[in-house]
């Protein structure tokens, strides 16, 4: 059971956007080596966080309204959005510190 909820385009607005707590959104393809290399990371942050924070993955081949709108240039890109607002990105592998390092100033 997995604490991350897929996003896409059409839901993009309602599951990110008007969530009341804290959302990461992870940007990836399916052909990205980073991607696939933070997903465990993510499952764990997702569970250790899941009162405070929502998980959200959004595939950029499948979905590519939403990368351009927030200027997605490289993969995988974690947003923060807090309130509706970005609050912070970052581009590139992250460890499970630095991510939660990252988290934990958006709290």
């Amino acid at each position: 059971m997995t604490n991350i909820t897929t996003v896409t385009d059409a839901n993009f607005n309602d599951e990110v956007l008007k969530s009341e707590i804290l959302v990461l959104v992870d940007y990836w393809a399916e052909w990205c080596g980073p991607c696939k290399m933070i997903s465990p990371v993510l499952d764990a942050v997702a569970d250790a966080y899941k009162d405070q924070l929502k998980v959200c993955k959004l595939n950029i081949d499948e979905n590519t309204v939403t990368p351009a709108k927030y200027n997605v240039r490289g993969i995988p890109t974690i947003m923060l959005f807090k309130n509706g607002n970005l609050e912070a990105t970052t581009v590139g592998m992250m460890s499970k510190s630095q991510l939660t390092a990252f988290i934990e100033d958006a709290l």
